[in-house]
């Protein structure tokens, strides 16, 4: 049975867009056109995904988002948030508020099946318990815990995916399309462009900041870890 997925959006046209497109290739649809309801209907159907516009009348999308993710019933629903261009900052708030990526308007039937399918796959993987050391950094992959110079730094889900997979791999460099394919679940085939791992890594480095280790950029490639800066 496939999964079903709960879109939070008031614009007529993208609604019948996304539903239709979705129900294709078989999720179960439900629509909410408010934010305030939509928040509601997600805690009442606990949806396997939840697709949010940003713009929505009541109670706008990064307070649904923040709702969503503050309350036990609903912060482990992947959130993937509907954006304009001109909403750049709204996209790092969002997923600094734990929304799992974001699709621009307008965007085509392809990229949403793809983002879908990739958000769904990613979050139905188990991930192995082990601790990684660099320098005074600790990321504890069990509890899922990340401490600088031993205290607490908080990431959201992805963050916390990006600096692992950054840390098993220190020395190498590892491309965005790795990097998407790995954390996001989009296949390279796809060649779906999109800014997400750079707005990750930005917001990951201001929350590590510390001489040693560091995330270093290699240009027009992707980043690399490096114990020692």
């Amino acid at each position: 049975m496939k999964a079903s997925i709960l879109l939070i959006e008031d614009e007529k046209n993208i609604i019948e867009l996304v539903r239709y497109n979705l129900e294709q290739e078989g999720y179960k649809v439900f629509v909410s056109t408010r934010g305030n309801t939509g928040a509601e209907e997600a805690i009442r159907r606990k949806p396997s995904l939840i697709i949010l516009d940003l713009m929505l009348p009541e109670m706008n999308g990064l307070d649904v988002c923040k709702t969503l993710k503050a309350n036990d019933m609903t912060a482990a629903i992947p959130v993937v948030m509907l954006t304009a261009k001109s909403e750049e900052a709204d996209k790092i708030v969002g997923l600094e508020l734990g929304a799992d990526d974001y699709i621009t308007k307008p965007f085509s039937p392809r990229e949403l099946l793809a983002r879908v399918k990739a958000v769904l796959r990613r979050s139905q993987e188990k991930p192995k318990e082990k601790t990684l050391k660099a320098g005074d950094l600790e990321v504890d992959t069990g509890k899922h815990i990340v401490t600088v110079k031993g205290k607490t730094c908080e990431l959201t889900s992805k963050e916390f995916d990006l600096l692992q997979i950054l840390m098993e791999a220190r020395g190498r460099v590892l491309t965005r399309e790795v990097l998407l394919d790995k954390i996001w679940g989009y296949e390279p085939s796809l060649n779906i462009e999109t800014r997400t791992v750079d707005m990750h890594i930005g917001q990951l480095r201001k929350k590590i900041r510390s001489e040693s280790p560091r995330i270093v950029t290699v240009k027009n490639v992707g980043y690399r870890f490096d114990d020692e800066s």
